[in-house]
């Protein structure tokens, strides 16, 4: 008798940094879909008692270590867990809970190493849609193939690649430009999910001459490994 395949195990895994007013929607939102992991980055709130109070496992990192660090423990935890992917999302709400199921689907029919929700950048405000235009520029030249969406966190990552980025020491949100070249350059499947672009009054945590010259930084890095192998 033969038994049907096991069901890929796949869990939830949110960053996040003084999220207090705006996580639980965001935890409420996902729980029917997947089982949740929330890194803690050094939250001064409740951050971490209110998503343990949703139902989601707490990782705690003190101090503040950035998203990358953040999301390398999370990887960390699943890995030993079992877990054969992870799904990405940030705590702000700017990613929708309800589209899990694309994703989830999309990957089921066609496995991928990265699974990256693409958003429509006609959609964003004039600077934002100009940052990330000409990051999608840089990046995709650095890369030497198209990249629609870099800084998207919105994302479903297999365990392979989530073992290959453990030794990276990229701490901040470079850390998921990373994740894009290190697929890339060993071949591996990525594939893109259409997503919402959602903008509402929440402040962001990035320092934007900071994030701009480690974006920088990684895209020439990205570029010489490209040219000199």
């Amino acid at each position: 008798m033969t038994h049907p395949p096991t069901p890929p195990k796949i869990l939830a895994l949110i960053p996040a940094y003084n999220e207090a007013t705006r996580i639980q929607s965001v935890l409420l939102g996902v729980h029917p879909h997947l089982p949740m992991l929330v890194i803690d980055d050094g939250s001064q709130d409740e951050t971490a008692a209110i998503a343990e109070s949703a139902g989601a496992i707490v990782i705690h990192q003190h101090p503040n270590q950035g998203k990358g660090a953040a999301l390398r423990a999370g990887f960390h935890y699943a890995i030993n867990a079992g877990y054969s992917a992870v799904l990405t999302l940030d705590a702000d709400g700017q990613h929708d809970p309800t589209e899990i199921p694309a994703f989830l689907a999309a990957w089921q029919s066609s496995p991928t190493d990265l699974l990256i929700g693409a958003r429509d950048f006609r959609q964003m405000p004039f600077s934002r849609r100009l940052a990330n235009t000409l990051g999608q520029w840089i990046f995709s030249w650095a890369l030497g193939c198209p990249i629609r969406d870099n800084q998207s966190g919105y994302r479903l990552i297999s365990q392979r690649l989530m073992l290959t980025l453990l030794d990276s020491h990229e701490s901040g949100f470079e850390f998921e430009v990373e994740m894009i070249a290190r697929c890339v350059q060993n071949n591996w499947p990525l594939a893109w999910v259409p997503i919402r672009t959602i903008y509402g009054d929440q402040g962001s945590h990035i320092q934007p001459l900071r994030h701009v010259l480690n974006f920088l930084r990684v895209a020439l890095k990205t570029y010489r490994q490209r040219t000199h192998r």
